[in-house]
């Protein structure tokens, strides 16, 4: 159970991630309306990820 919850952070993270990173560069799904937004989601799902690919490894 342990590893789903890990791999479930790591893909929604990577969602979000691709999501404000699109916005950031060409504006798709909020019409660049906040960059500061955008910059700090992408800054916080980049973190996310992070620790749930090094909680992953460490449960093997």
């Amino acid at each position: 159970m342990p590893k789903a919850l890990t791999i479930t952070g790591m893909a929604i993270s990577i969602l979000i991630f691709l999501v404000f990173a699109l916005d950031l560069a060409i504006g798709v799904p909020f019409k660049g309306v906040s960059t500061t937004m955008d910059v700090a989601f992408v800054v916080g799902s980049a973190v996310v990820a992070f620790l749930a690919f090094t909680t992953f490894r460490e449960l093997k």
